[in-house]
């Protein structure tokens, strides 16, 4: 077990506590990783929700275009069966933004700052810090431990 050799220069902020091993660490890493890949995923459903609302609205000069054109049918057919429909059954996509915001995306960010809390007292990327250390170059411009 290691316990804080590799961040002597680290801020307290990101400093292992005492007593916390490798695993531990490593394991709190992962899970931060974890919880960055999901606020990707969560902007990556902002800008579904986004493209298909102004898409939905691109819609309604289709339909001017389409009936400007003689094309009644077709403009009759892109207003009723596409302008306003739910992307998943009963829902827009603010629906799906909401939901996931409010269920799977809470219970992670929850899951993650309660193991930070109980594992290493609340101290976020010790892992980073870590290998921060160990990677940079002592003494060199740009490769400062703290600002």
């Amino acid at each position: 077990m290691r316990e804080d050799s590799s961040a002597v220069s680290a801020s307290e902020a990101h400093r292992r506590p005492p007593g916390t091993d490798d695993a531990t660490i490593e394991a709190l890493g992962e899970l931060s990783k974890a919880l960055e890949t999901i606020h990707r995923v969560r902007g990556h459903l902002y800008s579904a929700h986004q493209l298909v609302g102004g898409a939905d609205l691109t819609l309604d000069r289709v339909v001017k275009l389409l009936r400007q054109a003689g094309h009644d049918e077709m403009a009759g057919r892109v207003e009723r069966d596409l302008l306003g429909r739910n992307v998943l059954p009963g829902r827009w996509t603010f629906q799906i933004v909401e939901e996931f915001d409010d269920g799977y995306y809470a219970a992670f960010q929850e899951i993650e700052r309660d193991a930070r809390e109980k594992l290493a007292g609340g101290r976020r990327h010790i892992f980073e810090a870590e290998m921060k250390e160990r990677r940079r170059t002592h003494g060199m411009p740009g490769h400062e431990a703290t600002p």
